[in-house]
């Protein structure tokens, strides 16, 4: 009975122990099962600059809203993203300003032209009394003259007074006609300030018409719509919304383009840390937002000398650099205003270790990376060489085909999670 006992006893320790056994085993497995990992390889790295811009066409046409027009409302506008044809129209507006000055020229041309016919009423009037005047005094000097007739008969002195009166009436004659000639001088040159007047209203009021016929805008060429946006209307730290009817604008705002998409571009923006790294004819990927589904190859058409301080990025504002791309297989999926991502290659190292760069931690002030090793993950301590968005190259402490954890696995510190 003893020996029975100590077989069956025996036999129970060793059962406990091998289903002790097979949960641990179990358990780092399924441990293992839940972390994702990825394998170290060999291979060759590309340094990418990653950019993010806007779709713009190289050439297009820009309608804008009439000049010397005033304030302006915008009555029917094209739909975004229509096809037009040269001569459609495109825009029509409202010139409330503008028409008040019609009104207003209107009248005062109106009221130019009665001053004037009166005025030259009045040069008659003048013309006609200065005219009596000399004649008046013509026949004041012929009666005169005819009183020096009998000069033999009368005494000396009523001959001298006679001859005193021819004088006299000649001198009036001689001011009759100088009255005469100021008068008409006077009245033309009255007349003809008045039509230059005249003149000068009908060339604002004939402006102020062709303003007028030129409310409604037609498209310059065939194209596509793209409505701009009206940043007069939007917020001080908001985003401006495109031109819709009702909109007020002013004279020569710039409303709306035709963009020529048989040739686009790519303009963005980058910062100091990567213009030294990006010259022309650098070749590129583009993806746009809008059409996932492939790549556009694109080459680098310009890259700013100066540069400009944005001060959207915070304090102190960085300092960044125009970029422009051009795309060398568009297709007419691409529209303007779109946003896109380029992808630039910039440098390339060959058979290096890569690794992905989420595998790649801080642990206590240093770079580590999780090995899966015996069933466990261990932390190796690793050089990067160079740190890409994707991947990552190591410089040593993990081989290839080795596996790394692309989390920070249980086991580790609680530092463990924060990446350098």
């Amino acid at each position: 009975m003893t020996t029975v006992v100590r077989r069956r006893w025996t036999w129970g320790v060793g059962a406990v122990v091998l289903i002790g056994a097979w949960m641990v085993v179990s358990a780092i497995r399924a441990s293992e099962a839940e972390t994702p990992t990825a394998e170290v390889t060999r291979g060759e790295y590309v340094d990418m600059v990653e950019v993010r811009g806007e779709v713009r066409p190289v050439r297009s046409l820009i309608v804008t809203a009439p000049a010397n027009a005033g304030e302006l409302v915008i009555l029917t506008l094209a739909r975004n993203g229509s096809e037009v044809r040269k001569g459609d129209v495109v825009a029509q507006f409202d010139a409330i300003v503008l028409r008040r000055q019609v009104q207003e020229r209107q009248s005062e041309l109106r009221q130019a032209e009665a001053e004037l016919r009166q005025a030259e009423a009045q040069a008659t009037i003048v013309a006609e009394q200065q005219a009596t005047n000399v004649m008046k005094a013509s026949y004041d000097v012929q009666r005169a003259e005819l009183g020096l007739v009998d000069v033999g008969l009368v005494s000396e002195i009523d001959a001298e007074r006679a001859r005193l009166a021819l004088s006299d009436a000649r001198q009036r004659l001689a001011e009759a006609d100088a009255a005469s000639g100021a008068a008409k001088e006077g009245a033309a040159s009255d007349i003809r300030a008045r039509t230059r007047r005249i003149e000068k209203v009908q060339a604002d009021l004939d402006r102020a018409n062709q303003s007028l016929g030129a409310l409604q805008r037609v498209a310059p060429a065939d194209g596509t719509v793209n409505i701009l946006p009206n940043y007069r209307s939007a917020a001080p730290m908001g985003v401006a919304q495109e031109y819709r009817p009702g909109d007020r604008t002013f004279p020569m705002a710039q409303i709306l383009e035709l963009p020529d998409l048989t040739e686009v571009q790519l303009l963005a923006r980058i910062d100091e840390a990567d213009r030294g790294q990006l010259a022309a004819g650098l070749a590129a990927t583009v993806r746009a937002d809008a059409v996932p589904d492939r790549e556009y190859a694109a080459s680098i058409t310009d890259v700013s000398v100066l540069a400009r301080v944005d001060f959207t990025s915070g304090w102190p504002p960085a300092k960044m650099f125009d970029l422009r791309l051009t795309f060398t297989d568009a297709d007419p999926r691409l529209r303007p205003g779109m946003s896109a991502v380029a992808r630039i290659p910039v440098g390339r190292l060959s058979d290096v270790l890569l690794v992905p760069t989420d595998a790649i931690f801080a642990l206590e002030g240093r770079s580590v990376v999780y090995v899966l090793r015996g069933g466990a993950f261990e932390a190796v301590d690793v050089q990067v060489i160079r740190r890409g968005r994707e991947q990552s190259v190591l410089g040593g402490g993990v081989a290839e085909g080795d596996r790394v954890s692309l989390t920070p696995p249980e086991s580790g510190t609680s530092s463990a999670g924060a990446r350098p």
